[in-house]
C-alpha cells in the first residue's frame, strides 16, 4: 500500500467508504462522479500506479476481472451489458494513481463511454 494513495487510505479504513464488493484481493466502490447510470470502480488491494505497472504482475489483472465477474454475475447489469475501462495517465483521465477499473452500464452507452 502507498501512504499517500486515496484508494489505499479507503482500503485501510482511514477514509470512510461504502464498499459494494470485496473479496480477499479486490474491492469495489461506487464512483463519486458517475459517467453512466451505473459506475463502479474495482481496485486490487495490492497498490500499483497504473495498468502498465500492474501488468508486471498479470495475476492481479486476473484477480480484478474475476472480482468483476463474481459481482456482476448476480446483478441485473449482467443481462444488459456493461463496459470495463481503465485509464493510464492524466491525458487519459487518470486522476488517482492506484490502478482501477471503471465498470459502466445501466443504460445504453455510446462510443467510448459517452452517453447517447
Amino acid at each position: 500500500m502507498s501512504a499517500n494513495c486515496l484508494f489505499c487510505k479507503m482500503l485501510k479504513g482511514e477514509i470512510p467508504v461504502t464498499k459494494i464488493f470485496e473479496n480477499e484481493k479486490v474491492f469495489a466502490i461506487e464512483d463519486i462522479h458517475p459517467q453512466a447510470k451505473i459506475h463502479w470502480l474495482f481496485l486490487h488491494k495490492n497498490h500499483t500506479a497504473n495498468i502498465s505497472e500492474m501488468s508486471q504482475q498479470p495475476e492481479t489483472i486476473a484477480d480484478i476481472f474475476k472480482g468483476i465477474a463474481e459481482f456482476t454475475n448476480f446483478n441485473p447489469i449482467h443481462q444488459s451489458g456493461f463496459r470495463v475501462v481503465t485509464n493510464l495517465g492524466p491525458d487519459a483521465g487518470q486522476s488517482v494513481f492506484h490502478t482501477h477499473f471503471h465498470v459502466l452500464g445501466g443504460e445504453e452507452l455510446g462510443p467510448f463511454g459517452r452517453r447517447r
